[in-house]
């Protein structure tokens, strides 16, 4: 038995697809679109003048102020944005801070309560309320492989006495009403970020088959997932950008993603807990320490609970004789993409990491969101995590 409860936005795929933006801007009823990206993207041509173009009248005005680190005061600035333009629709361009900017954008902007009172409300529940009602929509236009397009999440951080304060909003008004995945904007990301955004990509389709949310739905879209990406991403590791690589590697994180965040639960959980500890105080991009991390966190897995490896290895094309051997050719492979990518394989390549760090690094991993959606069957213990990041070291 399963229910499987999914709305997603429109999706488009396909070489200068943002022409359609104004489009798909009428068909939602929306009149004044603002940008929102980062100062990078927001000062790239080759990516913002086809953005304009698609979007002609509908264009209201630009906020390039996003930053990876996704700060509500940046969400505060664009809500004002929003005032002063009266815009009715909110197009994030760029990767995911972008798209997490432009959902709290959207929430703060129909907000009842004062900036004050959703600061307080946010420093000590990790979270801000929803207003009544619907949001103005966010069309997400993505030029990164983390994933985070088809998600009803927007995460967000501040600081409050030098103390850092991480949480984020989960609403399914937040899912964009439309996304352009445009082949070309792909090919404007620099090579290490585009590679490194691709392994958080990957490991969604990864986890989406052992989550305890997981449907028949999800098995299909994610082994189909794995098969394209497997494809795709070493060739983009080596530097290929053609059109069958990138049609590969995008449409493959599209189907990564789809059915992964839902009105009843995500499907992401050990790996992506694993990587919020790591590149949430350390420097180094999510994707980078996914890297690093899932082997190790698969293997952990493997010895605990099946893990789906069966329909892992249908994805990745393995033929084992054994379930240990199955596993292991699971892992094999995700190690060829991490590689491929050319991603940095141990902890200890990470310059502001001390081994001393791990202990604090499992207890926030044991307390992630995320944890709840691993396999029923599996428990982890701190020291049991504190172990992988050990063997990860």
């Amino acid at each position: 038995m399963f229910r499987f409860e999914y709305d997603p936005g429109t999706i488009r795929y396909g070489e200068n697809c943002v022409r359609h933006l104004g489009e798909e801007l009428e068909a939602l009823g929306a009149d004044r679109a603002l940008v929102v990206t980062g100062t990078t993207v927001g000062t790239t041509p080759e990516v913002m003048d086809p953005i304009r173009e698609g979007l002609g009248d509908r264009l209201a005005g630009e906020f390039a102020e996003t930053t990876p680190e996704k700060r509500l005061e940046t969400a505060f600035a664009g809500a004002d944005r929003v005032a002063e333009l009266d815009a009715d629709a909110l197009v994030a361009v760029g990767g995911g801070s972008s798209l997490d900017i432009a959902k709290i954008i959207a929430v703060v902007a129909d907000a009842e309560a004062s900036r004050e009172e959703l600061r307080a409300t946010f420093e000590s529940s990790g979270s801000i309320p929803t207003p009544e009602g619907g949001l103005r929509p966010v069309v997400a236009v993505p030029t990164t492989l983390a994933g985070a397009d088809l998600s009803m999440v927007g995460s967000i951080t501040t600081r409050t006495d030098g103390e850092l304060v991480r949480g984020g909003v989960y609403d399914e008004r937040l899912m964009p009403a439309a996304l352009c995945y445009d082949p070309e904007l792909f090919r404007t990301t620099p090579h290490g970020v585009l590679c490194a955004s691709a392994m958080n990509g990957f490991d969604k389709a990864v986890e989406t088959v052992y989550a305890n949310t997981a449907t028949p739905i999800t098995d299909g879209t994610a082994v189909r997932a794995l098969r394209l990406l497997s494809r795709g991403l070493p060739a983009l590791g080596a530097g290929d950008r053609d059109d069958e690589t990138l049609h590969d590697a995008v449409v493959g994180t599209v189907l990564a993603q789809y059915g992964c965040s839902r009105p009843d639960g995500l499907t992401l959980s050990l790996i992506h807990a694993f990587g919020h500890g790591l590149a949430r105080g350390y420097d180094i991009q999510q994707g980078g320490a996914h890297g690093i991390i899932a082997p190790h966190a698969l293997r952990y897995l493997f010895a605990e609970v099946d893990g789906g490896r069966d329909l892992l290895a249908e994805g990745f094309g393995v033929e084992a004789e054994t379930p240990e051997a199955t596993a292991e050719g699971v892992v094999e492979e995700v190690e060829a993409i991490r590689d491929g990518l050319g991603l940095p394989t141990r902890l200890r390549e990470i310059d502001d990491m001390a081994e001393s760090d791990l202990p604090d690094i499992a207890e926030d991993v044991h307390t992630d969101g995320l944890m709840p959606y691993c396999p029923d069957e599996l428990n982890p213990t701190v020291e049991e995590l504190e172990a992988v990041l050990r063997a990860a070291w």
